[in-house]
């Protein structure tokens, strides 16, 4: 019938069916062109050369922890620093390490200046001036606040970092723990070396001391030459809070813009030389007397030499901070834990739009 009716047109409308049927089923695959066949990309490691900052080599290296390895051992043998243990133990996410694991060991700074996408890490840095076994007011502390304070500090992951340390975030010379603190004491009183001292040495905490150099004698409330080098040979370093503790940014009575110029210019000076000659180490850092600071005593600080000056306004430092309006946030006697935890934030979060 059909075959009768369409003659020999049939055979051919049957392939012409066939041929519509395979379009369908295979979604026109027989028509589609073939891809043009493709190279696996080159890695980037094998473009670069070895000696190149890109090359990722420059940056990681992968271990396996061997018998006897740990984080502070890894980090001596690998970035030739014990202290910088913390670093294999954040980027891995550990805490303790085992024969066997393959760790990531970060041969350049983590996050320079503490930046990122969620925002920015913030260092606080904490200061105090006396302590007593029972009294607190506005500038002194117990011994048993102050070693609360430590151990909080130590149970809630906190790491203590030195001021020379911190200018090396500030500098993105290096980076530095997520939940890192710095630890500053003014004046040089006898107690900071008969209670805190002690207190740091059992945490295993660095620290700094601004001491203005008329308060070091050999009797009353300060503290002596004698003791100072003791807490040094303890971690603790020695460094300018100026000569007599005047105010730096006023001028006193009727003195003259010269005098007041050339004695607040004494102040910084005359400090640092008396602590370089009492007890051999560098100067590099001011405390300014009472937290007070303006823009010619801040240039000047600069002009003498110091690295840094630091402040007692309330707040964290971010890498972006001025160098010589760094700020410090005082712990009064009066602070419960809750108090003092406030003073420790470590990250801005910043919202991504």
């Amino acid at each position: 019938m059909i075959s009768s009716t369409l003659g020999p047109f049939y055979p051919r409308l049957r392939w012409f069916h066939l041929i519509v049927c395979l379009w369908v089923i295979t979604g026109c695959t027989l028509f589609e062109p073939k891809p043009e066949r493709t190279e696996e990309p080159t890695p980037v490691s094998a473009v670069l050369k070895p000696d190149s900052p890109l090359h990722p080599l420059k940056h990681y290296k992968m271990v396996t922890v061997q018998p006897g390895d740990t984080l502070s051992s890894l980090a001596a043998r690998h970035l030739g620093d014990s202290a910088s243990a913390w670093k294999i133990a954040e980027i891995n996410v550990v805490e303790v390490v085992k024969p066997g694991d393959l760790l990531i060991i970060p041969l350049s700074p983590l996050e320079k200046g503490g930046l990122s996408l969620r925002g920015h890490q913030t260092v606080p840095i904490l200061t105090y001036h006396k302590f007593s076994d029972r009294v607190s007011d506005a500038v002194t502390v117990t011994r048993k606040a102050f070693e609360d304070q430590m151990r909080l500090l130590k149970n809630r992951g906190y790491q203590v970092i030195s001021l020379d340390q911190f200018f090396d975030f500030l500098e993105l010379r290096d980076s530095i723990p997520r939940k890192a603190v710095v630890i500053t004491f003014d004046d040089g009183w006898r107690s900071t070396y008969d209670i805190a001292f002690p207190i740091l040495k059992k945490y295993g905490y660095p620290a700094t001391l601004f001491v203005y150099t008329d308060f070091i004698n050999e009797s009353g409330s300060g503290m002596t030459w004698a003791m100072l080098k003791e807490m040094m040979s303890g971690g603790v370093s020695i460094q300018s809070h100026t000569k007599s503790h005047r105010y730096l940014d006023r001028r006193q009575g009727k003195e003259s813009f010269r005098k007041y110029f050339d004695a607040i210019k004494e102040e910084m000076e005359e400090s640092a030389r008396i602590i370089r000659r009492r007890l051999n180490v560098e100067v590099k850092y001011l405390a300014y007397p009472y937290g007070d600071t303006n823009h010619l005593v801040a240039a000047l600080a600069e002009r003498l030499g110091y690295r840094g000056a630091l402040t007692v306004e309330r707040e964290g430092n971010s890498c972006s901070v001025h160098r010589y309006r760094v700020k410090r946030s005082m712990i009064y006697g009066h602070f419960d834990l809750e108090d003092f935890e406030k003073n420790l934030k470590v990250f801005n979060e910043q919202a991504i739009k």
